[in-house]
């Protein structure tokens, strides 16, 4: 009967919590910020701790740096990258059409056989791509911003996001241990033994891939640059971004730069391979010396979850879903664990066979 109450407790409760973030997902988007931000910069504020600092000073210093390279990233990088955008989905004609020539210099007829269609029709079909895709872009906008006119506006994310950081990562510790006060004391070990479990997984993963993926945008973006690619700011800081997801960032980047790189630069073929060897270059930095510093050995999540968690998770709390996500990926990826390791030490796994040694043991 105990174990049925709790059951029932917990499943009351994660029903409470699914219906709370469908009706108020709308406004949740600057407190669901706040919280990860509070989350991310934690450790720093205890390493400034470490140095002398009180934590009102740490937390100050922190935001306020934090806020700081916030503003100047929006003024001097997003209208750059705004307008790159914007060319680049004017040039995927042009792009589409000096594909085409190019395949129909190297293969003739046989171009249509390579890729299924022949090359006006890849053009057709590029330029319709570019279309929808302008179009789901835009579609997304006006829902984040429909989504966040209910109660905020996007000038008032930015007022309320700082400011919910702010007490969070002020009272942080003593958050912890108060929640850590509520754990029911037969179960208190346990409780705390996966929490340290989901914070490693959650800490490793999100803090660690966060890390990769900005030093990689950065290389790509830099070196891109310096190669002269047309458009090579926006391509290198999305591929950086997408590396989030293990692989698909450096593929996505590679196969956009590579088809830029021979609209701009065909026949030359040294600069084409330059942009090659810059994204094996980072793949090299990624999984030789960037993963092992930041991720080293912690509890990561296989691509396939991540991009579930992220298409299910958006799918059904929009936005604010996809920032969550990740976390509660890994969280749910603890839980399993320890009900699968409960599960193979329980009678219904061992049957009448229990007290039997296992095969091969």
């Amino acid at each position: 009967m105990t174990l049925r109450r709790q059951m029932f407790f917990w499943l009351l409760a994660l029903a409470a919590f699914i219906v709370f973030m469908t009706v108020f997902a709308s406004v949740l988007l600057p407190f669901v910020a706040g919280m990860a931000v509070a989350y991310l910069l934690d450790p720093v504020c205890d390493w400034l701790e470490s140095l002398g600092l009180g934590r009102l000073s740490a937390t100050l210093l922190i935001l306020f740096s934090f806020v700081l390279i916030l503003i100047l990233f929006f003024v001097s990088l997003v209208p750059l990258l705004g307008g790159q955008l914007v060319d680049f989905v004017d040039n995927l004609p042009r792009l589409a059409q000096a594909l085409q020539k190019f395949l129909t210099d190297k293969f003739g007829d046989s171009s249509s056989w390579l890729i299924g269609f022949d090359a006006e029709s890849l053009k057709s079909h590029i330029v319709d791509l570019a279309g929808k895709g302008a179009n789901v872009a835009s579609e997304l906008g006006k829902s984040l911003w429909s989504g966040g006119q209910a109660l905020l506006s996007v000038v008032s994310l930015f007022v309320v996001t700082p400011v919910v950081a702010f007490y969070l990562l002020l009272d942080w510790d003593n958050m912890v241990e108060r929640i850590d006060s509520w754990v029911p004391r037969d179960h208190q070990e346990t409780v705390r033994e996966l929490a340290r479990e989901m914070d490693m997984a959650v800490a490793g993963f999100v803090r660690g891939q966060t890390s990769v993926c900005l030093t990689l945008g950065l290389f790509y973006a830099v070196a891109l640059v310096i190669a002269g690619l047309n458009f090579g700011l926006l391509i290198g800081i999305v591929a950086g971004l997408l590396s989030f997801i293990p692989f698909v960032g450096a593929a996505v980047g590679f196969v956009v730069s590579i088809g830029v790189a021979f609209f701009q630069f065909w026949p030359d073929w040294i600069m084409v391979a330059v942009i090659a060897v810059i994204f094996g270059v980072g793949q090299f930095l990624e999984g030789n010396i960037l993963q092992p510093k930041f991720l080293g050995d912690s509890t990561g999540l296989h691509p396939v979850t991540l991009m579930f968690a992220l298409f299910a998770f958006g799918y059904l709390f929009g936005f604010v879903g996809m920032l969550i996500a990740v976390p509660a990926a890994a969280i749910l990826g603890v839980l399993a664990r320890f009900a699968l390791k409960q599960y193979l030490a329980s009678a219904v796994y061992k049957g009448s066979h229990g007290d039997r040694p296992v095969e091969g043991e």
